[in-house]
């Protein structure tokens, strides 16, 4: 355990009461009405947006994670992610983001009656699905980030003090003799104990700046972190970087051959067995072997939850609370600019660390343990970064679990306020009324938040929920609402309710059985059985019900313009306005898209080529993504305003 200094302290104890003014400072702000609070009265500037959004996505449990891939799969890691999918930002970016922000909507829920109306049968149940799927995404993504930000901290803890400050925590530890597999047993229980106590706190902090400050809060808090995590980011570069030139010893002597290349065949390719055996068990539970059977699998599943927009989370909040839709497309292009490098930049940094100094870093804990590879990053941190820094690292990456945290929870606070209390319980309701209960539903989230966060123990076990279990369940009805002008509220509401059923059946077959499908790549095996029961739904409750009405089909058609199957609308819309053109830029957003996620690619290898002083692999990757951004200036940028 590192013992944090006096100066370290100081800096994390200055930022939690900077972010806990900024609360109070932007309370008058956020009051002024339910948009104000919400939404920053849709009058934040997009690169705004964009650092908050990308701030949000730079959390402790997924950069965690992002390290530990790095160090046992090496420049192929930069592939993993496409299972969130992460390319998800280009599509947003190309034209999703657009189409929902026409809609002028407060959240995903309330969309529903720009494309289903308000009469159409099952309405009122797609509804009420939608806002069930998005608070318990909600509370997944924040007990995400609490799992992660207690695994964080066990490195860094006061342990001893909050032991005597809380002897509640350490309950058990007299009953056995020190030194015993009893005693030990309780004491990493107590230990546990004492970081998710230090993880409630946290939230509690993050909560009360959240909940006072709204939308402009939670913005403003974001863009100070991710300033801060930009320079703490070149710091540990560049640390690495000097650290590998003065150790004499070759990067790849510690690394299977074919780490430091992004090319992949068949198989991975990656041989651990002389060099680290933890590591190659561990490749062999994670099951990307067949590394290209794998990818095509990730990329199939990345490409089907990318069409079917944005999941109600914070994304999407940050994009219907965009100027415009022009602005909304840029801030979902910014996000992947702003990101990518800056973090991979520090990711690359500390698996550097990682792999020279891994001997010194004590990972394996007790005797005989297997080795927790997403200890990798507090472990370097605490060890091979100066003082200082380290408070800064610390104050960042807390800054960014509040971040994910705060963001998590205002996207709640909106379903719960606007979709529940306004539209079901109290629709006259008075502005004050509305702030008082944004209020309590911060409370209500987060307490379910915490409280999931407690019974769940393993970064990876929620990652895997989230990404293949609840976006597998989201992902059918949402493609077809933008491109089918048959489907209806019927279809989306039993094509939502079979998703979330389906998406409960790993889980369930987990706890029942001996097998646990949350390890490795098992939980993409059952996106396509979760595809295929939502198709089905989709279908029976379509054409279970009439077609929604010509009124709403036309005036989301017209609105929104997008392509598709929307042939007979696209001829009622001519019979009513001759001039009227349909949305031809498939092709355009299809090369677009090619180009993105290209480039997204791209800048994640930068820092990669940059930080192991590969110079010619640097200059490659700098001149294609100079083409790609010349490219997309005229195929993207300058057509924004093209339907």
């Amino acid at each position: 355990m590192y013992t944090l200094s006096t100066v370290d302290l100081i800096i994390i104890l200055a930022y939690f009461a900077l972010m806990i003014f900024l609360g109070f400072y932007m309370k008058n702000v956020a009051r002024r009405s339910k948009d104000a609070y919400l939404m920053a009265g849709k009058k934040l500037p997009w690169y705004a947006l964009g650092l908050s959004d990308a701030s949000d996505m730079f959390d402790i449990s997924g950069t965690m994670l992002l390290v530990s891939m790095a160090f046992l799969y090496g420049f192929k890691s930069v592939w993993i992610p496409w299972m969130w999918p992460v390319f998800n930002q280009i599509f947003l970016m190309v034209f999703l983001s657009r189409w929902l922000r026409r809609s002028n909507a407060t959240t995903g829920a309330e969309w529903l009656k720009t494309r289903f109306g308000m009469t159409d049968k099952g309405v009122g149940n797609s509804h009420k699905v939608v806002v069930a799927f998005a608070l318990i995404l909600c509370i997944g993504y924040m007990a995400y980030a609490f799992v992660g930000v207690g695994e964080f901290l066990q490195i860094f803890l006061p342990y001893e003090g909050v032991k005597d400050i809380f002897p509640f925590l350490s309950h058990g530890e007299a009953a056995f003799s020190p030194g015993s597999d009893a005693f030990n047993a309780a004491l990493q229980v107590s230990k546990h104990n004492t970081a998710q106590f230090y993880g409630v706190a946290i939230c509690l902090i993050a909560m009360l700046y959240s909940i006072m400050g709204g939308m402009h809060g939670i913005v403003l808090a974001d863009v100070i972190k991710y300033s801060v995590m930009i320079i703490c980011s070149l710091f540990v570069g560049v640390i690495a970087m000097r650290h590998l030139g003065s150790s004499g010893v070759a990067l790849t002597s510690k690394v299977p051959t074919g780490w430091d290349s992004p090319f992949f065949g068949k198989e991975l390719g990656l041989d651990w067995s002389n060099i680290l055996t933890d590591a190659k068990i561990k490749l062999q539970q994670d099951g990307y072997q067949f590394f290209s059977a794998i990818m095509g699998m990730m990329f199939f599943s990345g490409v089907m939850k990318s069409l079917a927009g944005p999941a109600p989370n914070y994304d999407c909040q940050k994009i219907l609370s965009t100027r415009s839709p022009e602005d909304a497309s840029k801030m979902s292009g910014f996000i992947s600019v702003i990101l990518m490098p800056v973090r991979y930049f520090m990711t690359m940094g500390l698996c550097v660390l990682g792999i020279l100094y891994f001997k010194e870093l004590n990972l394996h804990g007790a005797p005989g343990a297997t080795v927790n590879f997403e200890n990798i990053m507090p472990a370097v941190i605490s060890k091979y970064l100066p003082v200082g820094l380290i408070g800064l690292v610390l104050a960042g990456f807390l800054g960014a679990f509040m971040s994910t945290f705060s963001g998590t929870l205002n996207a709640g606070q909106a379903y719960l306020v606007n979709d529940i209390y306004l539209k079901y319980v109290n629709p006259s309701a008075e502005r004050k009324k509305i702030i008082s209960m944004s209020y309590l539903s911060g409370i209500v989230m987060v307490t379910f938040g915490i409280g999931l966060g407690l019974l769940i123990k393993d970064v990876n076990m929620i990652f895997n929920i989230i990404t293949a279990g609840l976006y597998g369940g989201f992902v059918c009805a949402n493609v077809l609402k933008w491109y089918w002008w048959r489907f209806n509220a019927n279809g989306f509401f039993y094509g939502m309710l079979a998703g979330i059923v389906a998406s409960a059946i790993p889980p369930l077959l987990s706890v029942t059985g001996t097998t646990n499908y949350f390890d490795g790549t098992r939980m993409l095996y059952f996106f396509p059985v979760f595809l295929a029961i939502q198709f089905i739904a989709c279908m029976i409750g379509t054409y279970s019900a009439p077609p929604t009405d010509k009124e709403t089909l036309l005036s989301f058609y017209k609105a929104v313009r997008p392509w598709g199957s929307w042939k007979p609308v696209h001829e009622m819309a001519v019979a009513e306005d001759p001039g009227f053109k349909a949305n031809k830029n498939l092709p355009v957003n299809i090369l677009n898209i090619c180009l993105g996620i290209t480039g997204q690619i791209l800048l994640m290898l930068l820092p990669m080529y940059l930080i192991l002083n590969k110079w010619t692999g640097l200059g490659i990757v700098c001149a294609l993504i100079g083409v790609i951004f010349i490219v997309m200036k005229r195929t993207w940028w300058n057509r924004l305003k093209d339907f």
